[in-house]
């Protein structure tokens, strides 16, 4: 059995360090392009910056990397649930063209957080499984 589990061909902390970073650079752009004066556009960074920083640790401390995995899952969690919205402004006048920035920023937090919670799960079960399978 492999030595750790990879996903997309990426150890799960090298993945957790590269979503943080892309959630905190999409709010970024799309917060200066777009020129929105509203902290709501920061919220992709708020939710990235932790993820950010789980994985960091998770990589620099092998010893407690159960637990920065864990903590970064937990806000890969709330990217999935907060993408929800998504679909409420789907109902809401003039739907997810209205502030297309928005419902882009929803749709992905929507779907790069359920893949990224996926990618942990997998992880987590793999490790689990395999070390059963050493004892």
């Amino acid at each position: 059995m492999n030595s750790e589990f990879t996903f997309f061909g990426m150890k799960m902390p090298v993945l957790t360090i590269g979503y943080g970073l892309f959630l905190i650079a999409w709010a970024a752009i799309v917060s200066i392009l777009v020129e929105s004066k509203s902290i709501t556009s920061w919220i992709p960074a708020m939710i990235g910056l932790p993820i950010l920083v789980g994985g960091l640790l998770a990589k620099s401390q092998p010893a407690k990397r159960k637990l920065w995995m864990h903590v970064a899952v937990s806000f890969g969690l709330i990217a999935f649930l907060g993408g929800l919205d998504f679909f409420r402004g789907i109902t809401a006048d003039g739907g997810p063209f209205a502030k297309p920035a928005a419902g882009a920023s929803k749709l992905l937090l929507l779907l790069t957080g359920g893949v990224y919670t996926f990618a942990c799960v997998k992880s987590f079960i793999w490790a689990r499984r395999s070390k059963s399978d050493s004892q």
